[in-house]
């Protein structure tokens, strides 16, 4: 039993170890875009490679600052969202490239909202001294934390569209409700899933 929880902390810390490398080559890339971008007087590009390094040192910041332990799978889920999000769709516009990539993003971050919203209900109950929440609950909880994270993300950037000017919701509807079924969508299928292995494993 012992030799078996050893072996999980080794693994755990092989995890925390490749999500570190994988968030010091984010931030390479950022200040090499930075250096790059700045001296061809890009200051878009300049700006947003500034902005992935804010939000990587909020993200670090705020694990500190709870004093939260991430379990490094969700961890290294997050820092691919910040990727594809922040880096290669817009730093990069692969947006043009990759059809649907959009609504992929939403589809994603429904997922990994999903076990967010878990974790943070597990962390809550542990400091209040609760006991195991029933799965339901936390099902429940999660699947709905998602979706109003997706409502909010979309009331966020129409606030952003109409005070300074942008497009992320190229004025439309349709973008914006599909964009939150995408979300929704992501919620579910984690949602199943989890439902599946509490299932398995009773």
């Amino acid at each position: 039993m012992s030799s078996q929880k050893g072996t999980a902390m080794q693994e755990t810390s092989r995890n925390h170890r490749f999500n570190y490398f994988f968030e010091m080559i984010l931030y390479l890339i950022c200040g090499v875009s930075i250096v790059y971008y700045g001296l061809n007087g890009n200051d878009d590009k300049t700006f947003q490679a500034a902005l992935i390094i804010l939000v990587l040192l909020l993200f670090k910041g705020l694990i500190t600052r709870t004093n939260s332990e991430l379990p490094p799978a969700l961890q290294f889920s997050v820092l691919v969202f910040i990727t594809i999000t922040m880096m290669l769709a817009n730093l990069f516009n692969l947006y043009g490239v990759i059809p649907y990539l959009d609504k992929i993003e939403h589809l994603l971050s429904g997922i990994i909202l999903f076990f967010v919203g878990r974790f943070i209900l597990i962390k809550m109950a542990k400091r209040k001294g609760l006991g195991g929440l029933p799965s339901n609950i936390i099902i429940w909880f999660a699947f709905l934390f998602a979706v109003a994270m997706a409502g909010m993300w979309e009331i966020y950037e129409f606030t952003v569209d109409h005070l300074f000017e942008l497009h992320s919701q190229n004025g439309s509807l349709t973008d914006t409700m599909m964009d939150m079924i995408c979300g929704t969508l992501g919620a579910l299928v984690a949602s199943f899933y989890l439902f599946v292995e509490v299932r398995r494993k009773t």
